[in-house]
């Protein structure tokens, strides 16, 4: 593959553990054709050598600015010049502080102060730094310039023995990212900035699972990770979009610039929903809201006296037909889980429901073999959808299994060319 042939990128380096991903991140850049030149931080040369990323670039590594054979011919300005693309990963508290409030005392950050290139930003560092205010406060103001754009920071465990938001996102993912983020600068046209084909729409997202409570210590859901629906808020704001999250009960981490509303039940969301959607120009459904409750929830918890028990159930609201039964109702894009009949269960939810599209997958095995549907990071989509203009003629498209991040890129990509 070379999905990156003859473009330029400068991968800054930052001082933390997670430098040593780093070394890893330039090999792959360089499989898939890339040129990068690699531009470190002093402090990144105590977690790995400037060597080592000289031997896998082909070109010695870059730490300084005031070196004095490079800046001969201003050699700062000349890569900011050479560019397609900036990435920093590891991007630490303190380079991040820097570019936001536009200090340039290294050559790092005097190159993204004078470059126009897209800006690929990949947090690393203490889950308690990651959550600080001041922290928080940088990240959105630097995410309001239409060339930077933010890669994770994922959740887990850390080297400190923390577990929380604050790892730098895995070099295979950050390589789709690149790829995604100059592919659609040559898209691009007009006015537009690199990423940012929804910039000034706003996207309402429902996520996860939702929780009907039984008893104070029992409840009915269903196995949704929410992974695909936080991947879809992820890739909508790469493309500038202002992004709504609703979400039910999961471990995952919003991305910081969404705005994020956690709710538990089907009808909270249905509330929290109908309380957001009047401003929303797209509303994506992929939350797994259960389509019954308990008619009443039992004040005490059930003691196991019988052999059987019967519960007796009321069907929920329909969030998404509710909402397409709008008479301004936004594109609205639904979510089919399937055991069996996948084609033909996902186009009656299409004409049933109202839906500019239905994005189906089938629970268990993709065509290919993996494993697709809840709880795992990959899965197989199959799009179907209404010509615009011309509602009598179906179109469909199969994205292949992939992992939920690379398929929300995608997905994004079509939703893009059906609302424009």
């Amino acid at each position: 593959m070379s999905d990156l042939k003859n473009k330029n990128i400068i991968l800054g380096v930052c001082g933390g553990i997670a430098a040593y991903k780093s070394a890893e991140l330039v090999r792959l850049l360089i499989k898939q054709g890339a040129q990068v030149q690699v531009v470190m931080t002093h402090s990144a040369g105590e977690f790995v050598t400037p060597l080592t990323f000289q031997a896998l670039s082909g070109r010695v590594a870059r730490d300084t600015l005031f070196d004095l054979d490079a800046e001969a011919g201003m050699g700062h300005i000349e890569l900011v010049r050479w560019a397609d693309l900036i990435l920093i990963a590891p991007a630490t508290a303190n380079t991040i502080a820097k570019i936001t409030h536009g200090i340039a005392d290294n050559l790092l950050s005097t190159i993204c102060m004078a470059s126009k290139a897209p800006l690929l930003i990949a947090p690393a560092m203490n889950q308690q730094m990651w959550i600080n205010a001041a922290m928080q406060d940088n990240i959105k103001m630097l995410l309001r310039r239409q060339t930077v754009t933010l890669c994770g920071p994922a959740a887990g465990e850390q080297a400190c023995g923390d577990t929380g938001p604050g790892r730098m996102e895995e070099p295979a993912q950050l390589l789709k990212r690149c790829i995604t983020l100059l592919k659609s600068n040559q898209q691009l046209s007009g006015n537009q900035s690199p990423g940012k084909r929804l910039k000034g729409k706003k996207i309402l997202i429902t996520a996860g699972p939702t929780i009907e409570d039984i008893d104070p210590v029992r409840y009915m859901s269903n196995r949704s990770s929410g992974k695909m629906g936080y991947a879809i808020v992820q890739a909508a704001i790469d493309e500038g979009a202002e992004v709504v999250l609703v979400s039910g009960p999961t471990v995952l981490t919003a991305p910081a610039q969404a705005e994020f509303f956690m709710v538990r039940s089907a009808l909270e969301m249905h509330d929290k929903v109908f309380e957001l959607i009047d401003s929303a120009d797209i509303f994506i459904a992929t939350a797994a809201v259960a389509d019954y409750r308990p008619v009443k929830k039992v004040e005490q918890k059930i003691k196991k006296n019988n052999t059987t028990l019967i519960l007796e159930l009321i069907k929920n609201p329909d969030i998404l037909a509710d909402v397409a039964a709008l008479a301004n109702k936004p594109l609205c894009i639904g979510f089919a889980a399937e055991t069996n009949d996948v084609k033909n269960y996902a186009l009656d939810k299409l004409k049933r429901k109202n839906l500019d599209m239905i994005v189906a997958n089938k629970v268990g095995e993709s065509q290919s073999g993996g494993n697709t549907g809840f709880e795992g990071d990959n899965n197989e989509l199959n799009l179907y959808w209404n010509n615009p203009a011309d509602r009598t003629e179906l179109r469909t498209k199969n994205l292949p299994y992939a992992s939920k991040y690379q398929l929300a890129g995608q997905l994004i990509d079509e939703i893009v060319l059906l609302f424009t």
